[in-house]
Order: structure tokens, then C-alpha cells, then sequence
């Protein structure tokens, strides 16, 4: 059974063309199937690489493997495997992986990789205020949050809210909340308060200087983290934050304050205190001493005393390995001997990482230091920079495909195929759906039925392509979930949205066959490469594993060809020591046998003597070889490591004589894949007949 790749890389080495233009010159026919010179000359471009000229042989020997692929394909179509079930789902999975690169802006994404790679060159270090809203949130608790912020933001630059500000504030978070309504519950009513009161004694709570921002992130910010941090991040590069957040850090001059920035966690703003080139990364290894919970003082100065008499020892010289696999509390590292992967910054916590990137050279290592998890000592192994953009291109892409920024690309994307197709829309056609729009849509319950009375008017329009109402409320039907109630033209907007942007991406992957010859003839080979695997695997490869019987007359018929060379069968005698080998040869001049030879010398001790049956093919042991006749061989032989030695007894010599199946089942099943690989294509060659077209053949370049 061969592997599915094997049929498709000998396939590509012939690479396709599916043609669509009947007027295009027929270069040959197989059993009155017109195959087309471009197909042909495809082929021969690709093996003949950059070499100027061919000799006419060279491109007769293509029509011999062409032609015998296609009565291949030809042959797995009549059989009916492009209609399985399994090829169609094969293939129309390859078929979503190559469209992917086409369903997006292919300069947008360079543009975002290149943009990746400089960033990396810089870290930013920033401190952040969070105020969480969902990502599906209404317009009027979006207001609210960005307001807020904004209040929060002019306090920290000194700008005091005045009590207009407060009152306008105050309004727009009362149409937000659910505090002062008859549903309320207690814990609305404390949300409220506390964020009325977060904007009225904000700037109250500030002092001057410049820890205004960490004060004020420990009292507004919605990020847990900043009760204790002040919002600071550290310092990061590219591809460690979201998207919209990292491109505001990167854009926000040293020193300075976003405006509000939305993420997928909310609105923050975004304080950049400082930048710097890209330390790079490094190795190291380190020894820990974890802190317990609830730690008491006498353990802590235990752990003191601990940590430094490790550290005493590597002083005096001991090596770091061995300490950090005797004493390190991190087990996973310490049986590699302290060992970590390579990490830059924002990976480690900040003490562990400023301590280890201080560290000058290859070898040096840290005083013992204290992080949240305890007492670490650090050994530098190794350090390197960024490596260059064609080394991280592939992994930059890689990431940036996961990474939200891709949708840019697809919006891009969206955009041009909108203004190649004259994108059109029915605005009132649209509005009509908050006519029927109700609360079973947010139940997972809406049925399209319910929009049949607005009349199926035509919704949009996309090239070719008209989308009415009954398409839409079909895909409102088959996306809607369960989900939190929210107003019904916001969900009209998202939704509509979703589906015209779901549209137009569908409309332009139904047309690349037809605008990339590139992906139209990859998908071909492809489609042609699992067909002739199916068929072989089905002719050949499987029927060879699976047919038994006829395996077994192949190997009656061709036996002679898998002979075993002369060989012998020899008992090897480990004896401990030449007493032993006295012993052992004594008893095989009597005649004893291998078992009662083990059982006497072996009375003593089990390690006395050590007996093996092993046959040799002549040529594999050359002191079987030296006597090669049936006895006990005349010398000993003795180890040079120790004093072992073995007695070697030549019990028969086997003349060559054929193996059986199970013994050369591999080769016999390899040969008889061939014998029916060559049988199948007598086959073809007989019921397939090729006509070449001379006069097409000889223009082909």
C-alpha cells in the first residue's frame, strides 16, 4: 500500500492544464477523446526546465507517459471513483485549503508581514486602563464606556472634569443602565454607583507627578491585574498583543496617552512610557526554590539559607547541571539540568527576565533573586537577536494568519470584489426585516417562513448574482443561536453584514477556476492525482496485499528468486571464564546436549555459561566462516573487554534453497505489485487506443 502523497507527486511531475476551449488544437486522441496540445506542452515545460531546445525523442517519450497517465484518469472515471463520496469530500477539502490565499488581499497581508517584522525590531514598554464592554455591545453602553474613559483620560493629563461634564456623563450612563429601572437588581444599582463615583472623585484621587496613571489604574481599570501592576505591561514587540492594541502602543509617542482604543476586551487607553530596540531572545537554565503557600518567616529563612548554600556550591565550582537536577524545584527543567526553552520579552516574570538578559556572556550566572514563585538562580547559555525577514517570513505569515489583523485583508478583499462586481443594495429591501424580526431570533427559534410576506424583494446584487430576502432570512435561520438579547436593528446591521461579506466571498470563490489558471490547473492535478492513487491502490497496491491466493501462485511460479545464500546453524557458548570453557568443551566431546551442557555448568551460578542459537549467512561471521564445517570449532575466542569466552558449535550447513512467503513476504508482494502494475497496463494499452496528432506535436516549444 503506498502512501496517498506518492500519487500525487507523480502526478505533479506532469502538472495538467484543464481546458475549457474546444477551439484550442487537439493533440492527441484517446479512444476518441480529444486531449488538448496545452495540457501536453504544460507537461513538457515542466520537465524540460530552463533548457532552450529539446531533440524530438525527448518529447516523444512525454507522449508515451501522458498519454498512459491519461487512459489512467480516463479509466478511474469509468469506473465511477469520481463520484465516491470519499474523493468528493478529499477534494473538496484541498480545494478550501488552496482557495484560502486568493479569498484575501494578498498586498494587504504583505503589507501586514512586513509591518510585523519592523515593529519587531522595537519593544514598547506601556502601562494600559481597561474598561470592559462586550464585542456585540449596544451603541448606548459603547457611549458609556468610551465617555468614561475619556473623563478618566482628561483627569490623568490634569484637564478636571467641570460638573457639566459629570451631569452629561451621568445621563448617558443612566440610559445605559438597568440600575434605576423596576427590573433592576441590587448588584445594578452598586454598578452604577461605582462608576458614577469612579468619574466624580477621579481627579480627586490623582496626585501630581507621574504616577498618576498606575494611581488611576488601580482605582478605574476593569483589568484585574492592575490592582496590583498599575496597568504597567512591561515591555512587548509585534504579535504579543491584539492587533488595534498594539497599533496604538506603536503609534502613541513616548510619554503620551492614547485616545480610547477598541479591542475585543473593551475600550482602553494607553500611557507608553518608554521604547527600545529588541533585546532579542535567550537561553538559559535556571535553579528554583519554590515559595510554599502561606509561607511563615522561619521557612522563608530557611529557603534563604537554602538558595545560598546552592549557590555556594556552584561557586566553589560544582557544575550548574548537576545542582539544578539535585536541588531544583522545577521539575520538568531540572532533569534537563536546569534547562528552559529560549524566550524574549513579556515571556517570564519581569525580575527573572531582567536578571537573565544582565547576564554579559555564555556561562555567567546570577546571584539568587526572588520572583512571585520563589528563590531562582539563572545561567546564561546563549543569545540572539531577531533573526532577518526572510528567515521569520514563513513564521510571521503563520501568525498573522491566526492573528486578527488577517481580517484586513479579507475586508480588502471584500472591497475590490464589491466594486469588480458593482455592488448593489436595496436599503428599504433590508429595513423591511425589522417588520418581522422578533425575540425567537435570540431564542435560536426564528423560522425564514416569517419573512414571506415581505415579498422577496431583491436584496442586493453582485455581478451576475441577485440575493433576495428569502436567501437572507434562509441564512438567519441556519446561523442563529441562542444568544443575549439585543436591540433588533443592531442585529439586523451585524448580521446583515456578516451575510453580504459571506456572499461576496462565496461569489468570488466560485469564480477562480475561471480567473486563475494557476489554481484551476493545481486543483486538476490534484482531482487527476486522487483518481490514479484510487485506482492503482485498487489494481496494484491493495490487490497485491489482499490477494492471497494469487500471491501465492506468483510465488510458485518465481520462487528461484528468492533464495537464502548457504547458511549455518550455530550454538554460541558464553562461558564466564576458561575453567568454564574447559568444562563445556569436555561435556560436548560426550555428546551432551545444550540443555544438560546449561544444567550441570550452571549448578554454581546462572552466569556460568550462556548458550544462543543463531543461523549465519555465509559471509556474516567471520569466525563461522574460517570453519565452515559441521563440529565444535577447533579455537576459542576470547573477548577483549573481559574474560569471556565463547565456544562456537557449527550444528548444520543449509545449502541455498528458496525462502518461504513468510519470510521474503516484503519482496515477493514488491514483485508482485509490479507484475501487476505491468499486466494493468498491457491492459490499457489494449483497450485504450491514442492517435497523435504529428503536426500539433511538432510545434510544441
Amino acid at each position: 500500500m503506498k502512501k496517498r502523497t506518492l500519487g500525487f507527486l507523480t502526478l505533479s511531475a506532469f502538472g495538467f492544464v484543464a481546458v475549457s476551449q474546444t477551439s484550442e488544437p487537439v493533440i492527441m486522441t484517446i479512444n476518441g477523446k480529444s486531449v488538448y496540445k496545452s495540457e501536453f506542452e504544460n507537461v513538457y515545460k515542466k520537465n524540460s526546465g530552463k533548457e532552450v531546445s529539446k531533440e524530438q525523442k525527448s518529447v516523444k517519450e512525454y507522449v508515451d507517459l501522458f498519454s498512459t497517465f491519461k487512459m489512467k484518469v480516463f479509466e478511474a472515471e469509468e469506473n465511477g471513483l469520481d463520484t465516491n463520496s470519499a474523493f468528493k469530500t478529499e477534494l473538496a477539502g484541498y480545494r478550501k485549503q488552496l482557495a484560502a490565499p486568493y479569498l484575501t488581499d494578498k498586498n494587504v497581508n504583505e503589507a501586514l508581514i512586513q509591518e510585523a517584522y519592523d515593529r519587531m525590531k522595537t519593544e514598547v514598554k506601556a502601562s494600559h486602563i481597561l474598561i470592559r464592554i462586550e464585542e456585540d455591545a449596544l451603541p448606548k453602553d459603547t457611549i458609556e464606556a468610551y465617555t468614561r474613559l475619556m473623563i478618566i483620560r482628561d483627569a490623568i493629563l490634569g484637564k478636571n472634569p467641570s460638573a457639566a461634564k459629570i451631569a452629561e456623563y451621568e445621563t448617558i450612563l443612566k440610559k445605559s443602565s438597568s440600575a434605576l429601572t423596576k427590573t433592576s437588581t441590587k448588584q445594578d444599582t452598586v454598578n452604577y454607583n461605582l462608576k458614577l463615583n469612579a468619574v466624580k472623585n477621579i481627579s480627586s484621587a490623582l496626585t501630581t507627578g507621574s504616577e498618576k496613571f498606575a494611581i488611576a489604574a488601580k482605582k478605574t481599570s476593569e483589568d484585574p491585574s492592575a490592582v496590583d501592576n498599575g496597568g504597567d505591561l512591561g515591555y512587548f514587540t509585534s504579535l504579543q498583543m491584539v492587533y488595534p492594541f498594539e497599533n496604538a502602543a506603536y503609534k502613541t509617542n513616548k510619554g503620551e496617552i492614547s485616545l480610547p482604543v477598541r479591542t475585543r476586551f473593551g475600550y482602553h487607553i494607553i500611557q507608553v512610557s518608554d521604547n527600545r530596540p529588541n533585546q532579542g531572545e535567550i537561553l538559559s537554565a535556571h535553579i528554583m526554590i519554590k515559595f510554599p503557600k502561606n509561607m511563615e518567616e522561619k521557612e522563608k529563612a530557611n529557603l534563604k539559607t537554602k538558595v545560598d548554600e546552592i549557590y555556594a556550591k556552584l561557586k566553589a565550582g560544582e557544575k550548574f547541571e548537576d545542582l539544578a537536577r539535585q536541588f531544583s524545584d522545577d521539575k520538568p527543567s531540572s532533569e534537563k539540568g536546569g534547562h528552559l526553552q529560549w524566550f524574549g520579552s513579556s515571556r517570564m516574570p519581569i525580575e527573572f527576565e531582567k536578571a537573565a538578559f544582565a547576564l554579559k556572556n555564555n556561562g555567567d550566572y546570577t546571584e539568587p533573586f526572588t520572583t512571585a514563585y520563589g528563590w531562582h538562580i539563572v545561567k546564561r547559555l546563549d543569545k540572539k537577536g531577531i533573526a532577518s525577514f526572510d528567515e521569520m517570513k514563513g513564521e510571521l505569515k503563520q501568525k498573522i494568519g491566526k492573528d486578527s489583523r488577517t481580517q484586513a485583508g479579507r475586508a480588502s478583499l471584500i472591497e475590490k470584489v464589491k466594486t469588480e462586481n458593482k455592488f448593489s443594495e436595496n436599503q428599504a429591501a433590508k429595513k423591511d426585516f425589522l417588520k418581522v424580526i422578533d425575540t425567537t431570533v435570540f431564542q435560536g427559534k426564528w423560522e425564514a417562513k416569517k419573512a414571506e410576506k415581505l415579498g422577496n424583494k431583491e436584496l442586493f446584487k453582485l455581478g451576475d448574482k441577485k440575493i433576495t430576502q428569502n436567501d437572507f432570512a434562509k441564512y438567519i435561520e441556519t446561523h442563529q443561536t441562542a444568544r443575549e438579547k439585543i436591540d433588533n436593528n443592531m442585529f439586523l446591521q451585524t448580521t446583515y453584514k456578516e451575510f453580504v461579506d459571506e456572499t461576496v466571498i462565496n461569489y468570488e470563490d466560485s469564480k477562480l477556476e475561471s480567473k486563475y489558471p494557476d489554481f484551476r490547473n493545481l486543483l486538476k492535478e490534484y482531482r487527476d492525482g486522487i483518481l490514479l492513487f484510487d485506482l492503482t491502490d485498487q489494481k496494484v497496491w491493495s490487490k497485491a496485499v489482499k490477494d492471497t491466493a494469487g500471491l501465492k501462485v506468483f510465488y510458485e511460479k518465481n520462487k528461484n528468486n528468492y533464495l537464502w545464500d548457504e547458511r549455518a546453524e550455530v550454538t554460541t557458548y558464553k562461558c564466564a571464564n576458561e575453567k568454564i570453557a574447559k568444562e563445556v568443551r569436555a561435556l560436548l566431546k560426550k555428546n551432551k546436549t545444550e540443555k544438560e551442557i546449561t544444567e550441570i555448568v550452571n549448578k554454581t551460578s546462572q552466569l556460568n555459561v550462556t548458550p544462543e542459537n543463531i543461523t549465519y549467512l555465509k559471509g556474516e561471521n567471520k569466525d563461522v566462516d574460517a570453519n565452515w564445517k559441521q563440529g565444535v570449532v577447533a579455537s576459542d575466542i576470547k573477548d577483549a573487554k573481559d574474560d569471556k569466552i565463547t565456544i562456537l558449535v557449527i550444528n548444520k550447513l543449509l545449502a541455498k534453497s528458496p525462502k518461504t512467503i513468510a519470510e521474503a513476504k516484503g519482496m515477493i508482494t514488491a514483485d508482485y505489485q509490479n507484475y501487476l502494475e505491468k499486466e494493468w497496463l498491457a491492459y490499457l494499452k489494449n483497450k485504450y487506443t491514442v492517435k497523435v496528432n504529428e503536426d500539433v506535436l511538432n510545434t510544441v516549444k
